[in-house]
Parts: structure tokens; C-alpha cells; sequence
């Protein structure tokens, strides 16, 4: 698993900020579309915080993550709006808006 790890960790470095990603995109980017979930456990193990920015990715339906591995959905969110992401009160985004398209 650790070639597929990195990988995931290489292309969510890609996403600028001021923009997310779904788990769903990340998995497709690399080439493994059903595998979601391992994208998610990737990012939660991710050894780069601060390098790879695994806040920027969220779930399908613009929820933040409640286990965000690195403080929690309140620190992933003041991250995600400190680089200019409008957070809803029940931690969602707008992903018509803020969904990298180069992805």
C-alpha cells in the first residue's frame, strides 16, 4: 500500500488552494476509482502534514471530515477558510464552487 500512499499523496499536493477535492477524485486521479475510503485512511496516516495538504480534501457530498486526523473538523475548517473556502454552519462547502476542476 505505501506506492499507492504516495501517490495519493503526490496528486493531493496538487490541489491549490482555495480549492477541494472528494476522496472519490483523489481515488479516480490515481487510478484506483473504487477506492475511496483507502484515500481516506492514506491521509489520515499522512506522515507530510504541512506538505500535503489533506484538508483541502473532502467528502462526496462537500462534508468536511469529523476525524480529520490533524485537530479535528473545527481546525480543517478554519483551514479551509483561511485560504478563502466559505464553510457552512454544518461544516459543508459548496462544491459547484470550490471543486478543483484540474483534478
Amino acid at each position: 500500500m505505501e506506492g499507492f500512499f504516495e501517490r495519493v499523496y503526490e496528486e493531493v499536493k496538487k490541489i491549490p488552494r482555495g480549492k477541494v477535492a472528494t476522496y472519490g477524485d483523489i481515488a479516480r486521479a490515481v487510478g484506483a476509482p473504487r477506492c475511496a475510503r483507502q484515500v481516506g485512511w492514506a491521509l489520515h496516516c499522512n506522515p507530510h502534514f504541512g506538505i500535503v495538504p489533506c484538508h483541502r480534501v473532502v467528502f462526496a457530498d462537500g462534508s468536511l471530515t469529523p476525524g480529520f486526523g490533524f485537530g479535528g473538523i473545527d481546525i480543517q475548517k478554519d483551514m479551509l477558510v483561511s485560504e478563502g473556502v466559505e464553510v457552512s454552519k454544518d461544516y459543508k462547502i459548496n462544491l459547484k464552487k470550490y471543486r478543483n476542476g484540474g483534478i
